[in-house]
């Protein structure tokens, strides 16, 4: 019987993954290193380390002779962990819905926001956001148009207005609310409108000229302000620091879909919330010690060299502050591997010599 990768418990649609990385036997993968694997989409350290014990415990039955039994990969297997989930789903749903959420309880909402003349600019799918006509490539992969994550009237997730509203829904309750300029994006201030010489604002903006309609970053004294460039005239560059939907009221449709309740996955949406994208989450090992309440969070080779400064701070300081009971401390584990040493210039010249007069000796042998 010839061995094949998908004769491997576990790999499901990982098979597509390993082969498009040329691991396409089970003899490839069994003699793997971890780097080789964690570097994959979707491939985390444990899970690399599981996929190769698997390989080797399947050669190891072959060279014994034992009848190897074939795995539920493929579509079988996807079918039925899909399943599954759907079962776990309406059981969830069903011991939720119609119970009104409770301050504190992490949960999921469902948005689409309109602005007061009805351009929608928020909305919780894909399908949603094709469909008003705002679907961005490169938002989709950063995971914007997904439910928002809120813990029930805590500030900081949605505006004051919404976080009022929601902590008096029921789950699966669908509601339209309208929220004043008070309690979404605030009033407009004529304060945040500045004007600036041109010349000023080309030596502020890296020399290019102003453009109406486009951002503009300021930095002073380490302050970070964000405006947008709404005229030019007599000479002077008009830039408005209001958020763009200030002074409007905002229409909002809402519906609480879920209840995060498992430990990992309330730490995934946080990280999610800071900016990883969702594809990538998996990719971050999670430890937790019971006895320090301590999580270690061990950064993937992918991410080593980004400035992640701020998103571990600020990742730690919101587990702190949503799941101190279960949580003091945060270690960022990062693990830089040994690189090879590169090949000296003799020693590669002298290699090409020797694959130089290898094939000549094969050419020449016919003709003996």
């Amino acid at each position: 019987m010839s061995l094949k990768l998908e004769d491997i418990k576990g790999l499901g649609k990982r098979v597509d993954t390993l082969k498009e990385a040329g691991i396409d036997s089970v003899e490839k993968l069994a003699n793997s290193k971890l780097e080789d694997l964690t570097g994959l989409k979707g491939i985390g350290k444990t899970t690399a380390e599981k996929m190769i014990d698997n390989a080797k415990e399947l050669l190891e039955k072959e060279t014994k002779g034992e009848k190897v039994e074939p795995a539920e990969n493929g579509k079988d297997e996807d079918e039925k962990k899909v399943q599954e989930e759907i079962k776990k789903l309406e059981e969830k749903k069903a011991k939720l819905k119609g119970k009104k959420v409770q301050d504190g309880e992490f949960i999921l909402v469902k948005i689409t926001a309109r602005t007061q003349k009805g351009q929608i600019f928020r909305v919780s799918s894909e399908e949603d956001a094709k469909k008003a006509g705002i679907y961005d490539e490169n938002r989709a992969k950063q995971g914007y148009y997904t439910p928002e994550f809120v813990i029930v009237g805590k500030p900081g997730f949605v505006n004051e207005g919404l976080t009022e509203i929601i902590k008096e829904m029921n789950f699966f309750e669908k509601r339209s609310v309208r929220i004043p300029p008070t309690k979404a994006f605030g009033k407009r201030d004529p304060q945040k409108i500045e004007r600036i010489g041109i010349a000023k604002f080309r030596r502020l903006n890296e020399g290019k000229n102003p453009e109406i309609g486009k951002e503009f970053i300021k930095q002073t004294q380490g302050q970070t302000q964000r405006g947008t460039v709404t005229n030019v005239v007599q000479g002077r560059v008009i830039v408005d620091y209001n958020h763009p939907l200030a002074g409007q009221n905002i229409d909002y449709n809402l519906e609480i879909i879920d209840k995060i309740e498992d430990f990992n996955e309330k730490i995934e949406y946080f990280m999610i919330n800071k900016g990883i994208p969702k594809e990538n989450v998996p990719d971050f090992q999670l430890i937790y010690i019971p006895k320090t309440k301590t999580l270690e969070i061990t950064i993937p080779k992918m991410f080593l060299f980004q400035n992640l400064t701020y998103v571990k701070f600020g990742l730690a300081m919101d587990l702190q502050t949503h799941m101190g009971d279960e949580i003091d401390n945060i270690k960022f584990i990062e693990i830089y591997e040994k690189i090879p040493i590169p090949t000296t210039p003799s020693e590669s010249v002298m290699k090409k010599v020797d694959e130089f007069n290898k094939e000549k000796k094969d050419k020449e042998e016919p003709q003996k």
